[in-house]
Formats: C-alpha cells, sequence, structure tokens
C-alpha cells in the first residue's frame, strides 16, 4: 500500500508562485509514475504533468513555461514536487497528487489555491 499527503496549497497573488509537495509512503518501491491534477469547478480532472520513477518529466503545453514537476526519493518516501510560478486565475483550483502503483492508481486528498487580494 502506498500512502500519499499533499502539502503547500494556500494563497498567493496574481503572478505570484507557490509550490505544492506531495509525499508517498509505504510500499514506495512500487511506484511506476507521479502526477499532479488539477480541477476546476464543473469541469473534469485534467493533467497538469507527470514525471516517471526514473525522472523523465512532462508538464502539459497549458502550464509549459511556467510550472515544474520534480521528484525526490529516500529509502522509504517519494515526494513529487509542482512548482508553479506566473499564477493566473484559471490556476486557483484544486491540484491532486496522483501515484500508479502496480497497475492502481491512488489519489491525494487535494489542496485548493486561491488568489489574495
Amino acid at each position: 500500500q502506498v500512502q500519499l499527503v499533499e502539502s503547500g496549497g494556500g494563497s498567493v497573488q496574481p503572478g505570484g508562485s507557490l509550490g505544492l509537495s506531495c509525499v508517498a509512503s509505504g510500499r514506495v518501491f512500487t511506484i511506476d509514475n507521479l502526477a499532479w491534477y488539477r480541477r476546476a469547478p464543473g469541469k473534469e480532472r485534467e493533467l497538469v504533468g507527470s514525471i516517471s520513477r526514473s525522472g523523465s518529466a512532462y508538464v502539459t503545453d497549458a502550464v509549459k513555461g511556467r510550472f515544474a514537476i520534480s521528484k525526490d526519493s529516500t529509502p522509504t518516501t517519494m515526494t513529487v514536487y509542482l512548482q508553479r510560478n506566473n499564477l493566473s486565475p484559471e490556476d486557483t483550483v484544486v491540484y491532486y497528487c496522483y501515484v500508479m502503483s502496480l497497475g492502481s492508481y491512488i489519489w491525494g486528498q487535494g489542496t485548493q489555491v486561491t488568489f489574495s487580494s
């Protein structure tokens, strides 16, 4: 079993930056791929970026040049990061961490990003 804990959500000013992290624990040696998704109200969840166990990273065209995905590993944990820069209103939605482990999809609890005045 793999457990996920997300952190880093909160308020940010337009054009600002905010990072997210997601720590995977448990049977992390079974993780094949990690990713970040996001969902706006009334819309389907969409992929933001992914990174493989070997470190091959990808972000979608919607965030390319502004967001970056990376990961870090220890013997007992695997952490995936999402650095978000130059945030716009479309980016202030709920973000979900995701891992694929032995063919199963595991989701984080979700973290909200909002704009501060």
